[in-house]
């Protein structure tokens, strides 16, 4: 068999398993069950050594799809809506330290990491940045990437798990008038294509992600449309995404996961207590669902808390804006942390 059939074959099994645990997601009432359910599906097949894995290829797709989804289902008073972002984009700061300060100092104290490996595992977001510098000499690449993988994870279910018992009434999307006509899902499909390739030409973060959502959401704002995406195809967006987030744990050990997840099961349980606690704070001052400010500061990757924000009926302008600023900020927190170990440990080697 060549290499060719050898990756469809892996794709489409990575896609069966997604749906089949999708559809028992949805079946048993789970929140988000086609994306829940098949995110946990694969990941479970991953782990037990089944050969499932995505081409990037089919990977850029799913992206679009997942931007495109997203930018269809934007509010359509989300620009009235932004002059409350300040507030959330405050805590989202707020957050962020809170979450690499005590995580990388829980990891590095409580679990034996060295600190580099503490703190790229601690910083919420921006995995391929991190392992970049982790491939560079800077921490064990294995565990952070395993305990990364965990954070991805563990958010994506804990995002709808936790729309049953924190106090969220938010405001179910509105049901557009019609599904979009053929020509108009094909036109549009092909602009998100476009910029979405741009945006990663550029190198852009989740270029294609944010290109795709950016050309679908000017084209809703726009007027150029004003119809639902095919039901059909919102579900297929799910397990792609769910299928996605569950092979990423391809080619880990058991022996290997079980070493790191203890730690990354308590990275992750903070992470989701520290953006709770912050989200309360900032809820009672802006007019918004606290469910979409928890999925807004949510650390999780931006297709998964994407997808989440459509499956749950949020604002997805509003979810999109503060992950990208998250990535932002990252893009300048991450070095400087990685620099300022350095200097901690040059300043620590003449006396040891």
């Amino acid at each position: 068999m060549n290499a060719v059939a050898v990756a469809t074959a892996r794709t489409a099994l990575t896609f069966a398993i997604s749906a089949a645990g999708g559809l028992a997601g949805h079946f048993l009432g789970l929140p988000a069950g086609w994306l829940m359910g098949g995110a946990l599906a694969v990941t479970v097949a991953a782990m037990a050594g089944a050969p499932v894995g995505i081409p990037d290829k089919v990977r850029d797709v799913a992206f679009v799809l997942i931007g495109m989804s997203m930018g269809a289902n934007v509010a359509a008073d989300s620009l009235q809506l932004i002059g409350q972002w300040p507030v959330t984009l405050a805590a989202l700061v707020i957050e962020l330290v809170l979450i690499i300060a005590i995580i990388g100092w829980v990891m590095a104290r409580f679990f034996g990491l060295d600190r580099g490996t503490a703190y790229l595992s601690s910083f919420p977001g921006h995995l391929s940045f991190v392992m970049g510098i982790a491939a560079a000499g800077v921490g064990d690449a294995r565990q952070i990437v395993i305990i990364q993988v965990i954070r991805i994870l563990i958010l994506t279910v804990a995002v709808p798990v936790g729309t049953l018992f924190l106090p969220i009434d938010h405001f179910p999307a509105q049901p557009a008038p019609q599904v979009m006509s053929m020509p108009t899902l094909l036109l549009l499909g092909a602009g998100c294509a476009l910029v979405g390739w741009i945006f990663a030409r550029l190198k852009v973060p989740a270029g294609f992600v944010l290109g795709s959502m950016a050309a679908a959401t000017a084209a809703k704002l726009g007027g150029m449309f004003d119809a639902a995406m095919p039901p059909p195809l919102v579900i297929a967006t799910f397990i792609m995404t769910g299928a996605l987030i569950g092979s990423r744990f391809t080619g880990i050990g058991r022996g290997e996961f079980l070493r790191a997840a203890f730690g990354g099961v308590i990275a992750t349980g903070l992470t989701i207590c520290i953006t709770t606690v912050v989200a309360l704070a900032a809820s009672p001052f802006v007019a918004m669902p606290f469910g979409q400010i928890w999925i807004g500061l949510a650390p999780g990757a931006l297709e998964g808390m994407g997808a989440l924000g459509i499956a749950l009926g949020y604002d997805t302008a509003f979810i999109a804006a503060h992950h990208v600023i998250r990535l932002l900020l990252l893009s300048f927190a991450i070095p400087t942390v990685v620099m300022l170990l350095r200097l901690s440990e040059r300043r620590a080697a003449p006396g040891e």
